[in-house]
């Protein structure tokens, strides 16, 4: 076994895996129609139908409340809330949270480009909606009018937050206050519902639900990260941890229905998110749903009674923005993992820490990435010390293997005990190069995740023409310079009793990598190139120590 078919076979593992990736989005059977499993909504609103009776505590039989009082001169319009990181725009319908641009992340790397839009209410559509329900009379649900004073907000030089009100007046005499509140630099909303009971005693349950379609496909399904990254519903519960289903795998007859405690409720897409986090530790009811063919998850917290006379404010927070690793820990638990490394998060998380602790140094994520591969190197050093001496050892019987195979001709039985019996006389185990490459591997295709996954590196620059880690090198340099590493690599690798087809084969394999690698992303392929050029010296080295090849 030789280095190049050692690293051919880590190479056909990952490619293998992306080719099966591709394929499963590709060509996999669509999924069957589906039907909502919420009561149908107006006419005019097509938006999520409200919690049916089973999910909601003290929900009216037919799962939709009381009739709100809504006064004529009251239209639905759009108020924006702005900060400097973070641009809402709140329908007064509701006082849903339709629209979220980020702004410090563009569409494209180019500067001045339009910043991504998260939440859409028009053909991407995803929003964030909250409300109330109850068996006691009205409530204001994502449906109901809402008045608010102003039809901007924006952060002011030299303040911290920035807040809206938003006013619902019911008939009965409750009336429900939410502020929705943003801070500066950050992508958590505050949404506090303020209710004030007027009238008689009133008992509902406050809801949270995300509903959006799926965005569209990627471009190209092969060499896309994108392609990968899981896009689908999230949830957490303090005894179930995180769970997550994609939007192909929501089933109409066997929904989510589960309670939690500590639960947040999320849709994830590749580098961002949305993300519901109810306030304390409540036992919430968590469900899923499609409704007109929009996907919906949505949490139901227990029912508040409300005395004639009495107020209460009801506290929750909505994320809305990148899966910035080292935010997203503090702010509930387990919304970490909505950055999903999937089975290979325990290697994942703490090359992203290394990663981002070189990037601190550095300043620079392709610095950083340099720097952990050499860090991975000096770790792996001695596994790989073993390998090169095995591939030099080799090398050096090379000749008398060439005279074994010229000896037994087309006796293929006989040449391989004939070789066998070389190898146990020098002490050469053919297996040896291939053990250290089978213990990096989890190592390597962890990296590769952490790479596709980390937001952090989305349009990073590194040097001069590589301007954006996450597209592919607009110059093919660093694809050419892996090229390179491999067919030299291959030049000092042994190839003892290969036929002449596989020798052909194996020639062609840096040519096929260097192509393949061409459409990468840039930083990957600068992980491949940095990773082949120290193990080439790495092995140049040994093998000059260890010597030329014998003489048969």
């Amino acid at each position: 076994m030789n280095q190049v078919r050692t690293f051919l076979l880590f190479a056909w593992i990952l490619v293998g895996f992306l080719i099966w990736e591709a394929w499963q989005r590709d060509y996999a059977a669509p999924p069957a129609p589906q039907t909502s499993t919420s009561p149908a909504v107006p006419d005019q609103q097509d938006d999520g139908a409200l919690p049916p009776a089973g999910a909601i505590p003290e929900a009216p039989a037919d799962g939709a409340p009381a009739a709100a009082s809504e006064p004529a001169e009251v239209e639905a319009r759009r108020v924006v809330i702005q900060t400097d990181v973070l641009r809402l725009e709140v329908d007064t319908r509701g006082a849903s949270i339709v629209q979220a641009d980020l702004l410090a992340y563009g569409k494209t790397a180019e500067p001045g480009a339009e910043p991504v839009r998260l939440l859409d209410p028009d053909d991407q559509y995803f929003t964030a909606q909250s409300g109330w329900v109850s068996s006691q009379g009205e409530a204001p649900t994502h449906q109901s009018l809402f008045s608010a004073d102003q039809d901007s907000y924006r952060l002011a030089d030299g303040e911290q937050t920035v807040e809206a009100r938003f006013t619902w007046q019911g008939a009965s005499g409750l009336m429900l206050e939410r502020t929705i509140r943003l801070e500066r630099g950050s992508y958590t909303v505050a949404v506090d519902d303020r209710l004030l009971n007027q009238g008689a005693a009133w008992k509902g349950s406050r809801y949270h639900q995300l509903l959006r379609v799926p965005p569209p496909a990627p471009k190209s399904s092969f060499t896309n990260p994108e392609a990968y990254s899981f896009v689908g519903a999230a949830w957490y519960s303090d005894s179930e941890k995180f769970n997550k289903i994609a939007f192909d795998d929501f089933d109409p007859r066997e929904p989510l229905n589960e309670t939690a405690r500590q639960g947040w409720v999320a849709m994830l897409q590749h580098y961002f998110f949305a993300a519901w986090i109810p306030a304390g530790e409540l036992s919430t009811q968590l469900s899923t749903g499609v409704v007109n063919g929009r996907y919906l998850i949505r949490s139901v917290s227990p029912p508040l009674e409300l005395a004639a006379g009495a107020e209460q404010t009801v506290a929750s927070r909505l994320y809305v923005g990148p899966k910035l690793q080292e935010q997203l820990a503090d702010l509930a638990p387990g919304l970490e993992l909505a950055v999903d490394y999937g089975i290979f998060t325990i290697i994942a998380e703490p090359l992203f820490w290394l990663l981002s602790l070189f990037h601190a140094l550095t300043g620079n994520w392709g610095w950083a990435i340099i720097l952990l591969v050499v860090l991975i190197k000096l770790l792996f050093f001695k596994l790989s010390e073993t390998q090169y001496k095995s591939f030099a050892r080799m090398r050096q019987v090379q000749p008398r293997i060439e005279a074994l195979k010229e000896r037994y001709g087309d006796d293929r039985q006989k040449f391989n005990m004939a070789m066998m019996e070389l190898y146990k006389k020098e002490k050469i185990n053919p297996m040896g190069g291939c053990l250290p490459i089978l213990v990096q591997i989890p190592v390597f295709i962890s990296l590769y995740w952490v790479l596709l996954e980390s937001v952090e590196l989305r349009h990073a620059p590194w040097i001069g023409w590589i301007q954006n880690l996450t597209a592919p090198d607009p110059y093919f340099i660093l694809p050419i310079l892996n090229l390179l590493s491999m067919w030299l690599t291959q030049k000092l690798s042994p190839t003892p009793g290969m036929d002449p087809l596989q020798k052909k084969m194996m020639q062609a394999m840096p040519l096929v990598f260097g192509v393949l690698f061409a459409f990468f992303p840039a930083g990957l392929v600068l992980y491949w190139t940095v990773n082949g050029a120290l193990g080439l010296l790495q092995q140049w080295v040994i093998t000059r120590r260890h010597g030329e090849p014998k003489k048969a």
